[in-house]
């Protein structure tokens, strides 16, 4: 399985200059846990990582610090998600037939979830990594008045890895740059071309690091998963 990482944007609500997947979470780069779980998976065999050429420098020391068995390309990022992984999808090798999709902010996927994913999609084109939605979500129009509240039970909150056959893939995003779509994620490209898209339940702690308190967040979960006390001090 092929695994490509999109990790070209700045951290700026993370109140940072400079990529935030280069900040660190116990003592690492954030994207390191990422580049942990991709190496503990049973199904990942190929890793790109799409990323601005001015970080690669650090990439490449944080690569020689990890000592990754498999193979690791870096791949130049574009303006946006979409631009990024349509570039990752160019320099994808060509026996690759599908792909699995992970925001490198989402450093708390374990290797396990990459697996359930990579054997999802032997039996699909398309899927997401999703939990239901636990709050009561209201529509709210512009000016704060509550239009609808949608039945929670047909609500899940998207994640990544997001798969997908990676022919269909480029399809659909040639598709999206000839009819002008902006999307968030891969996804919504496959349901603008009528293509299905499986559910694969996902993993609470699997959260996107955005904000400096997701970064606390992150540094709990990673301590309780490394059996650390929380107000041991280490």
């Amino acid at each position: 399985m092929h695994l490509l990482i999109p990790a070209a944007g700045m951290g700026r609500r993370m109140g940072s200059n400079r990529n935030k997947l280069l900040l660190t979470v116990r003592s690492q780069p954030i994207i390191s846990w990422t580049l942990k779980a991709a190496q503990a998976s049973r199904c990942i065999t190929w890793i790109g990582i799409v990323s601005q050429p001015t970080d690669w420098f650090d990439l490449n020391e944080i690569l020689a610090q990890e000592k990754l068995t498999k193979p690791v390309e870096l791949i130049r990022g574009g303006a946006t998600r979409q631009e990024s992984v349509y570039n990752g999808l160019q320099a994808l090798p060509d026996a690759a037939k599908q792909v699995l999709i992970h925001d490198g902010a989402r450093c708390l996927a374990t290797s396990d979830l990459f697996d359930e994913c990579a054997e999802a999609l032997r039996h699909c084109s398309g899927l997401i990594a999703a939990v239901p939605v636990k709050d009561t979500i209201k529509v709210v129009d512009d000016n704060g008045i509550i239009q609808s509240t949608p039945d929670r039970r047909q609500l899940w909150a998207a994640q990544t890895p997001q798969g997908f056959d990676v022919q269909l893939l480029k399809q659909c995003h040639e598709s999206g740059i000839r009819q002008g779509w902006e999307v968030t994620d891969d996804a919504a490209l496959f349901e603008k071309c009528g293509l299905c898209v499986q559910i694969v339940k996902g993993e609470e702690t699997n959260l996107k690091i955005t904000t400096p308190q997701d970064l606390a967040i992150a540094e709990f979960i990673l301590r309780t998963r490394e059996g650390i006390g929380v107000g041991s001090g280490e």
